[in-house]
């Protein structure tokens, strides 16, 4: 890389921060962290734990932006001085350690405009991922365990924390559904992008003769919502059953019949929790549940409508295949919503999400 082209990158890194600081309303998120401070140092701030962990999410949140935002700033301001510095001395380790920074701030930045793009309602939010195999009985519901295992090093990778809240074992090999609740800051706002029909083609290792099979797991995310959620639920419309709970065995598989499972009649929207010992804490577990996933099908209706009467024509997300996964007769994974690929199939399994969930992102706002 030439020392103009520095130098022209950096300039164009100075009008992203101009962009930046344009969106963020620095000013008034700062004056709202003072206030949450204020509010955290009063001794009665812990007598309502629930608001509180309100406000701490909240802060936490507001700090992200300010203090990434903050840090990049920094960050640029140095590299210019370095680049100054470069021009004067025209020393090649110095110009070596000036490409190494600028790569490492491209990345911030990137980063950090990605953070800004989880500005939706709810993108902030816990996620609740449900994976269902399509028709293939062992081959699906193994492409299944696959993507759970996906999910779950994504997550672990991201430092969010993952309960399994239902998990319904496959006959032979795989599950034949599972239900997990991812918690973390933005979790929702990643997750989103995974929702719809993956697809695995590959040889199949149930298949005595070796041949190639097509696998289909739909996966649904809806974000965590909180009690105030406006959504009104009748109890006659609810029907409620109770099953022993499955597990891996020991002590994790329940004695008594404390697993639930929550029909919405109106809506035929099913939840079940199996993750809590006692009945009734699956109950309310299985309740939040539904409230969250009512509430993103009416969001998901309202926007359908909008779309009709603007007379958009909108691929329809749930249900729609997503991306495929082929491991034979080559290895790639493709996006076909936003065409980015990866050769390496097995990395992607492996949780390497991001550039998927990165561009799909970015997508919606172009």
């Amino acid at each position: 890389m030439e020392l103009v082209e520095i130098g022209n990158e950096l300039e164009h890194m100075a009008k992203r921060m101009t962009d930046f600081r344009g969106s963020l309303d620095l000013d008034v998120k700062r004056e709202r962290i003072k206030e949450l401070e204020m509010e955290m140092a009063d001794p009665a701030f812990w007598d309502d734990q629930e608001k509180a962990q309100t406000s701490i999410d909240e802060i936490n949140s507001l700090k992200n932006y300010v203090q990434g935002f903050d840090s990049l700033e920094k960050n640029l301001e140095n590299l210019e001085v370095s680049y100054e510095l470069v021009k004067e001395e025209n020393d090649q380790e110095l110009f070596d350690n000036l490409e190494e920074e600028l790569a490492g701030l491209r990345k911030e930045m990137n980063d950090f405009e990605l953070l800004m793009l989880l500005s939706e309602p709810y993108d902030q939010n816990n996620a609740i991922l449900e994976l269902h195999p399509g028709a293939g009985g062992t081959e699906s519901q193994d492409w299944a365990s696959m993507l759970l295992r996906m999910y779950q090093r994504w997550a672990d990778k991201k430092n969010f924390a993952v309960e399994t809240l239902d998990y319904l074992p496959g006959d032979e090999a795989g599950v034949k559904s599972v239900t997990l609740w991812i918690k973390g800051h933005n979790a929702y706002g990643y997750l989103k992008a995974e929702k719809g029909v993956h697809r695995l083609v590959r040889i199949s290792p149930f298949d005595s003769s070796g041949r190639r099979h097509t696998s289909f797991v739909s996966c649904d995310v809806t974000p965590e919502m909180d009690d105030d959620v406006d959504i009104e639920i009748r109890n006659e419309d609810v029907k409620i059953d109770t099953y022993r709970a499955s597990g891996a065995g020991g002590q994790h598989v329940n004695t008594t019949d404390s697993a639930v499972r929550m029909t919405h009649l109106p809506t035929n929207t099913i939840v079940t929790c199996q993750s809590e010992r006692s009945q009734i804490q699956n109950r309310e577990r299985a309740m939040k549940m539904l409230r969250s996933k009512l509430y993103q099908q009416e969001l998901e209706r309202q926007q359908q409508e909008l779309a009709e009467i603007r007379g958009e024509q909108r691929e329809i997300g749930w249900g729609s295949q997503i991306r495929s996964y082929v491991f034979q007769p080559y290895t790639m994974v493709k996006d076909h919503r936003t065409n980015v690929e990866a050769g390496n199939a097995q990395g992607v399994i492996d949780g390497d999400l991001d550039p998927f969930i990165d561009a799909y992102l970015r997508s919606l706002i172009n």
